[in-house]
């Protein structure tokens, strides 16, 4: 497989042989996590109007889809995984439409214009993309002047996939919060799944290199 089609598949390829598990653990509305926390966070900062163009950027099964279409905005989802893709395209497809495509290349998929949308949204993704600076680029390829880009995602301080953990000391009676490692950039394989379907990739950043991109 040649160099061009490693990055726009090679994140795709880690959730592939995952996505029925993952899209059976979310379910066709989102885990509670994305029902009572994430998708309410995203829409009051996104503020999605009718007639407007909403890009969700790692789409995964489209959770997001029913939401937008709510709201009145017309809504596309973006995802490197065929099979999660399939998935959204089966529960959410009433809800909008979905396209296979790296994140960091929106400029490749057939369809897309520069400055087309209103909104950009990345709901709990961007951290298993890479490289961070062409992937926000992109979005910002799509994004119309003054449009708004939200991101959703964990703190990178308290989550360093195998350099953090829960911790009880005995003597405080105190449950803590435990990092080995924040300011070193690291991609982490997660564990397998059950099965051994196979396992995804985390890139750990500290926040100011998502400031820094941004900026």
């Amino acid at each position: 497989m040649d160099q061009r089609k490693r990055r726009r598949f090679g994140q795709g390829a880690g959730w592939d042989p995952v996505a029925n598990w993952y899209a059976g653990w979310v379910g066709e509305a989102g885990s509670e996590h994305h029902r009572y926390l994430a998708i309410p966070a995203v829409l009051g900062l996104l503020a999605p109007a009718p007639g407007e163009q909403i890009l969700d950027i790692g789409a995964g099964p489209g959770v997001l889809a029913p939401a937008i279409a709510e709201a009145g905005a017309s809504y596309l989802g973006v995802d490197a995984s065929p099979r999660l893709l399939a998935y959204a395209r089966r529960t959410h497809g009433a809800h909008g439409k979905f396209l296979l495509g790296d994140a960091a290349r929106l400029d490749h998929l057939p369809g897309l214009r520069a400055s087309s949308f209103d909104g950009a949204v990345f709901l709990l993704s961007v951290q298993d993309m890479d490289p961070l600076d062409a992937v926000l680029a992109s979005a910002a390829w799509a994004l119309r002047p003054g449009g708004r880009l939200v991101i959703l995602m964990t703190h990178p301080c308290f989550r360093v996939p195998r350099q953090s953990g829960w911790g009880w000391d005995e003597g405080r009676k105190l449950r803590y919060r435990r990092v080995d490692r924040y300011l070193t950039p690291l991609a982490v394989p997660l564990k397998s799944y059950p099965g051994g379907r196979g396992a995804t990739r985390s890139y750990h950043r500290p926040l100011e290199a998502y400031v820094r991109a941004l900026a």
